[in-house]
């Protein structure tokens, strides 16, 4: 309830008034407040399925107003990992709105299982993440691969190196992410396949909190180099690049595999794949994406 006031920009109590007032009106219960968190009753699915209805066809109608006029107009709701970072978004805002001026661009940061649920739910148009994993109701388009390098403070004698093979790693303290996280298995795999043994010393679930930790001191790791931009501007990091190729991290692009994209997803998608918006991080062919989710 709370999050949904948020998203309306109206208080709590607000919100939870003008349910109360919807279901005198409708004379039906819409939630079963006996339950944490709150579940949708039989009469409130019914309702949340008319409203989306009536919502796809306000956007089916924008649409096609939209394309009559010529002009791009719409909203785009995207959801994306924290990674991708604030000032990456707020770059990508800013272009965009100068670009389409009708035309809105709402970012959400959340975690990647959760962002899967938002694109399946249709609550987002588009999500980031990494390691992107296609299904049956969620397509995935390639949008970069991100080199990975070795984090380190800057008092740490690897970081005067100007590469560092990955035996130079082998028993150091290292700052790891959770297991069960791909991006773990991938760097566990990596390290394993040349024979090095690290000393993990604590793990994180993301990335800016390892970062924190590099920085205090705490150990060194292996991030991508794009997310240390702002700390080693700082003088708080190191990046150092790996002697051995071949660990990226991919990013891709998730949407719903029904439906059409209304024209200001479409125009955001295009921004995001326009050749050079990766600056030569993308290292696969230029991606063909539809005009309609298949």
């Amino acid at each position: 309830m709370s999050k949904g006031a948020k998203l309306c920009n109206v208080s709590q109590s607000a919100a939870s008034q003008h349910v109360q007032e919807l279901e005198r009106r409708l004379s039906a219960i819409l939630f079963d407040r006996g339950k944490r968190p709150l579940e949708l009753t039989p009469a409130g699915k019914l309702y949340y399925e008319y409203c989306r209805d009536l919502l796809r066809r306000e956007e089916e109608f924008a649409r096609s107003l939209a394309a009559l006029k010529g002009g791009v107009e719409g909203t785009v709701h995207v959801a994306s990992i924290y990674s991708i970072g604030l000032t990456e978004m707020s770059r990508l805002q800013e272009e965009f709105g100068a670009r389409h001026p009708a035309a809105r661009l709402q970012v959400e940061y959340m975690r990647p299982e959760k962002i899967y649920e938002a694109v399946r739910a249709e609550t987002a148009d588009l999500g980031l993440v990494s390691y992107p994993t296609a299904s049956r109701e969620i397509a995935a388009i390639p949008w970069r691969e991100e080199e990975m390098q070795v984090a380190a403070p800057p008092s740490h004698p690897l970081a005067r190196k100007d590469e560092a093979s990955p035996a130079d790693l082998n028993g150091l303290d290292f700052i790891g992410f959770d297991e069960g996280l791909t991006i773990r298995r991938e760097v566990d795999k990596f390290l394993r396949a040349r024979g090095v043994s690290v000393h993990v010393v604590m793990y994180f679930d993301n990335i800016q909190t390892i970062k924190e930790a590099v920085a205090l001191g705490s150990g060194v790791s292996i991030l991508p180099a794009r997310t240390m931009q702002a700390e080693i501007a700082q003088g708080r990091l190191v990046a150092v690049p790996l002697r051995a190729p071949g660990l990226l991290r991919p990013i891709g692009v998730l949407h719903r595999r029904r439906g059409k994209f209304n024209s200001a997803t479409q125009s955001f998608l295009e921004l995001l794949l326009a050749p050079g918006e990766n600056r030569g991080e993308n290292r696969g062919q230029a991606t063909q994406f539809p005009k309609a989710a298949p």
